[in-house]
């Protein structure tokens, strides 16, 4: 049953099929195929997906990425950051960086992320001289911080499927987002320093505190969604509408770069993505349900406790898999269709369910910048106006700096799970 589903949505996939309606198809075929069950099962298994009040928080997590990208929030981020590393060497390659994790801490979405930032960034990178396919991989490397720095919507899917607290998770996923960051940032500077791309002398440097009080609006948005949901004043999906609400306020009030035209553009857009996030959510939670109903789950889970007998030994595996899927499905769909098959493994290895959620996180975001359907590159490509093949070389040794962080991530669970503890 499980070869032949697994078969089937991988077939259709390589047919071009979209991923949620190949999910769907797939877990049809499962129900139709292989149980008695009555074809009311398959809308209402579908509903049922998405009956979590917390999955309220992707859409407007999501709108309020794309007003701060419309409403001039992600410009002003840029020319404070811009402000501060001026003229020093690799200025836009940490600019880039440290913008992506500040947007990332509102936003929660890496394609978000790319659009907004990238749009900028990486026509500046190419104005100074930097490779426009590095400046396009390094977006595409960086946005990817969308998905590590609260809050994220992986981890709001992750705390559905798996029954972990998205609280917990999000705090969890500060140390691994600082840890790529300051990765990141070492390496441009060392591969600046060895290479001839870059001239310094051409950087005109902006005034900090014209550009540091443009930007307090802005740097006080994560300030006020992540003190919220840290001080216990409202849940994470409470934190997406106080996200929405401090974004139009900024964007159409105060800075008034959002008209009100623009905006219906970006409600089309917001609600045309959450639309395809939900529809992936419930074709994946109808796709898990046949495998659970046919004790899929469970066999798994034998298998690997049979042969996997140390908790690193699990870890290396888990970690491989996750990889190889990531590149080919959506992350969405992976965390669903997964994290119920997975954490409860895991947990038998007596693996913290919030540090393995920011394992299985952090690995499958590496599919949004690994071929052969990496959408933050497909993202940086277009904004980039440059080809993958110029991508790629420079996007492989910022995929091995993300790598060395997932291993240190994996096995030194205090990355992780430090800040959580400390506050408790």
């Amino acid at each position: 049953m499980l070869l032949v589903m697994i078969t089937a949505m991988i077939v259709l996939m390589v047919m071009a099929v979209p991923v949620a309606v190949a999910i769907g198809l797939a877990g049809m075929l499962g129900i139709v195929g292989f149980t008695n069950l009555p074809l009311i099962v398959i809308p209402q298994q579908a509903f049922v997906a998405l009956d979590k009040f917390p999955l309220a928080a992707v859409p407007f997590f999501i709108l309020a990425g794309n007003i701060m990208a419309a409403g001039g929030i992600s410009r002003r981020l840029i020319d404070l950051v811009e402000s501060v590393v001026g003229r020093r060497s690799a200025g836009l390659p940490i600019s880039c960086v440290v913008v992506c994790m500040v947007f990332a801490a509102v936003s929660g979405s890496s394609v978000a992320t790319t659009y907004a930032i990238g749009a900028i960034l990486i026509p500046a990178m190419v104005r100074q001289n930097y490779p426009v396919g590095y400046a396009a991989s390094l977006q595409a490397t960086s946005a990817e911080l969308g998905v590590l720095i609260p809050p994220s919507i992986p981890m709001i899917l992750y705390g559905v499927s798996a029954s972990a607290p998205v609280g917990d998770l999000f705090i969890a996923g500060l140390g691994p987002g600082l840890l790529v960051a300051a990765a990141l940032a070492i390496y441009v500077v060392i591969w600046t320093r060895f290479s001839s791309h870059e001239k310094p002398r051409d950087i005109v440097r902006k005034p900090f505190w014209k550009s540091l009080r443009g930007a307090t609006l802005a740097l006080f948005m994560p300030v006020l969604i992540l003190g919220g949901i840290y001080g216990g004043v409202f849940t994470p999906t409470e934190a997406s509408i106080m996200a929405v609400a401090y974004a139009l306020v900024v964007s159409v009030f105060i800075y008034r770069d959002l008209s009100f035209r623009a905006l219906i553009g970006v409600l089309r857009a917001s609600a045309l993505s959450s639309a395809i996030i939900m529809f992936i959510i419930s074709m994946a939670g109808l796709f898990s349900f046949v495998l659970t109903r046919a004790g899929v789950p469970a066999a798994i889970g034998d298998w690997i406790v049979l042969n996997f007998e140390s908790k690193l030994g699990f870890l290396l595996a888990v970690n491989a898999f996750l990889f190889v899927i990531g590149m080919f499905i959506e992350t969405s769909a992976s965390i669903v269709v997964l994290a119920p098959i997975l954490a409860p493994v895991a947990m038998s290895f007596g693996i913290n369910p919030v540090h393995f959620g920011m394992i299985m996180i952090m690995n499958l975001a590496m599919g949004m910048i690994t071929p052969p359907f990496g959408v933050n590159l497909f993202a940086a490509s277009a904004v980039g106006k440059v080809s993958l093949d110029r991508m790629i070389p420079h996007l492989v040794p910022l995929v091995l700096v993300i790598l060395a962080c997932l291993a240190l991530v994996t096995y030194l669970p205090a990355i992780s799970l430090g800040i959580l503890q400390m506050i408790r």
